[in-house]
């Protein structure tokens, strides 16, 4: 038989549940709607959310993950990203302090089979952390592949390369990066 908390403090039921004193749940605790939380919230099963939840952090033994089949998946919300534009070259390096973010490049010509590094200053990079690329689009030479070098404390490296054969065409175009940082420990 299933007990709510509501039915035993009268508050609950028509006000919510408000307490500056630790909760902690043995089993699902079920949301519908959304929700704040401000502290921890330790689970022994499940969280079962329907709405958003807004907090500080997640801690999990178990993983996180989205069954949703709209594309809301997991990643970062409107705000946590940025976009920066490269200037006078393709190795100019950039700074762009968040954790996700498009970086436009430079238009000055990349020969075929060539590659060209610039590193961008984040202060948000730990030195275990995973940096991720992709094209979102502005590639005109058809080959064009962009990848993460390297990753230090506070930057990251990423590399443009042209991979159309000798002799095939130069890569002109603006190239629209996205990255994301996903943070990372070896311990």
């Amino acid at each position: 038989m299933t007990q709510y908390i509501e039915n035993f403090i009268p508050v609950v039921k028509y006000n919510g549940l408000n307490t500056q004193k630790a909760v902690s749940f043995e089993s699902t605790f079920s949301v519908t709607g959304a929700t704040t939380l401000s502290g921890a919230l330790t689970l022994g099963s499940t969280l079962d959310a329907t709405g958003a939840i807004t907090g500080l952090s997640v801690t999990t033994t178990a993983g996180i993950n989205s069954s949703g089949s709209t594309g809301a998946g997991i990643g970062y919300v409107t705000g946590a990203g940025g976009a920066i534009t490269q200037i006078t070259s393709r190795t100019t390096g950039v700074t762009l302090n968040k954790l996700t973010g498009t970086i436009t490049t430079d238009i000055t010509s990349l020969a075929a089979e060539a590659s060209a590094d610039f590193i961008v200053t984040n202060s948000t990079v730990a030195i275990g952390d995973t940096v991720i690329a992709s094209i979102q689009s502005g590639s005109d030479g058809g080959g064009t592949i962009v990848s993460i070098s390297g990753v230090a404390a506070g930057s990251f490296t990423v590399r443009v390369y042209n991979g159309n054969v000798a002799a095939g065409t130069a890569e002109t175009g603006a190239i629209k990066i996205n990255f994301a940082v996903l943070k990372a420990v070896s311990s």
